[in-house]
């Protein structure tokens, strides 16, 4: 089956009709229907599927073992994203495998595909949480203390799952496996418009992480409190917004986004008593992006204290910048001919893989150049062009 039909296949799963595009977040409804259409997938191809102690789903061709060639992706979305962020390196990954196996093809190392947990931190706040998990890289009792907007946390959903919380954590077995990982995805910008091509060998990921700005002021009525009398953490809350933009503005190749804001209680005719509003930064050069940011925190800290609030604010998650494996890049480039290479400001599995095993990415071309929203796309035929080379990047890692 073609990677376009398996995407397909999974096309009204996760709709979200208020916000539009998808929403599929860790251990709710959606992404039970996905884990379980995933499994199907993998036993119709022969494969053996596993899921690990972080909620991982491996699906390996031959004995899971030592230096084995893995490739895949996540299935989850952001709130309102598009159908391809994830789901294409999943589904180009099950093509690959039909046709090797179709062609007669027998791999002399480990063959896996495996499906990772909650990539986007789209519940829970966190990215890349199973592969963070997967690697030690996020502390396993901060993990089941991770909390969504319904309140539930992380290891009450995981139980509901059929998971077992309490063995979440660094999983040595599962890493050491993994002798080199691959990972096809849909570009999230406009790279590949620029250079022409449907395909790029990923070259690096900038540094990026997401801060919590907490805004406690006094909430009140918003009728009968006059305003000279008001403690509104609605004012600083706002102010990081613009003051964010207008740092991140100056600096080279920076970019700052506030993409939720929460107050409390929220009602219309209330002044609000906190206002949580979340920040993700992003900046060529560890130290630059910790200097936006604590630029970012200086002027919210005087906001607050202008409007006679307070502020505290957390650091929820880092990646540092990571340049992917030279000697893959060399072999994927071999193997496809006048491919460019792409460097991305968005945050990958293989990103985190990266710093524990030889890893890279292939992208796809995206022609409208927009991603985490529903007007992210793919060409049928870049769908397919990206699933060729997966499959010979396969063939040629695996003999």
């Amino acid at each position: 089956m073609s990677a376009v039909a398996l995407l397909r296949e999974i096309a009204d799963v996760g709709r979200d009709r208020r916000r539009g595009g998808y929403s599929r977040h860790a251990f709710d409804g959606a992404d039970a229907e996905l884990r379980t259409w995933f499994v199907e997938q993998a036993e119709r191809r022969a494969l053996s599927v596993e899921t690990d102690r972080n909620g991982n789903i491996w699906a390996w061709w031959g004995m899971p073992g030592p230096g084995a060639v893995v490739t895949g992706s996540h299935l989850d979305s952001v709130p309102g994203g598009g159908a391809f962020d994830g789901p294409l390196g999943v589904v180009s990954a099950l093509h690959a495998m039909e046709t090797l196996h179709t062609e007669g093809f027998r791999p002399t190392r480990p063959l896996a595909v495996v499906m990772f947990a909650e990539e986007e931190g789209g519940r829970f706040g966190v990215p890349c949480l199973g592969s963070r998990l997967l690697t030690g890289s996020l502390d396993a009792d901060q993990a089941r203390a991770l909390r969504g907007p319904d309140g539930v946390t992380l290891a009450e959903a995981a139980s509901r799952s059929g998971l077992d919380p309490a063995r979440f954590g660094r999983d040595v077995p599962a890493l050491s496996r993994i002798g080199t990982f691959v990972e096809l995805h849909v570009e999230q910008g406009r790279g590949l418009i620029d250079l022409d091509s449907p395909v790029a060998v990923g070259s690096t990921v900038i540094p990026h992480g997401r801060w919590r700005f907490s805004f406690r002021g006094q909430g009140n009525h918003a009728g009968a409190t006059l305003m000279e009398g008001r403690r509104d953490p609605m004012l600083p809350a706002a102010s990081l917004v613009t003051t964010a933009r207008r740092i991140a503005s100056g600096v080279a190749g920076a970019r700052a986004t506030v993409g939720r804001l929460v107050p409390r209680p929220g009602g219309t005719n209330v002044i609000a008593s906190t206002v949580d509003v979340w920040l993700d930064a992003r900046v060529t050069g560890d130290d630059r992006t910790r200097s936006m940011v604590d630029a970012i925190a200086d002027a919210a800290r005087q906001a607050a204290s202008e409007e006679g609030c307070e502020v505290t604010i957390a650091e929820e998650s880092y990646a540092g910048g990571v340049t992917f494996d030279p000697v893959l890049r060399k072999r994927l480039a071999g193997l496809l001919p006048e491919v460019p290479e792409l460097p991305t400001g968005a945050g990958h599995d293989a990103a985190i893989l990266a710093e524990h095993v030889p890893a890279s990415m292939l992208y796809v071309r995206n022609p409208t150049g927009i991603s985490h929203a529903p007007e992210e796309f793919a060409e049928d035929a870049d769908v397919e062009h990206g699933a060729r080379a997966l499959t010979e990047v396969l063939r040629n890692f695996s003999t």
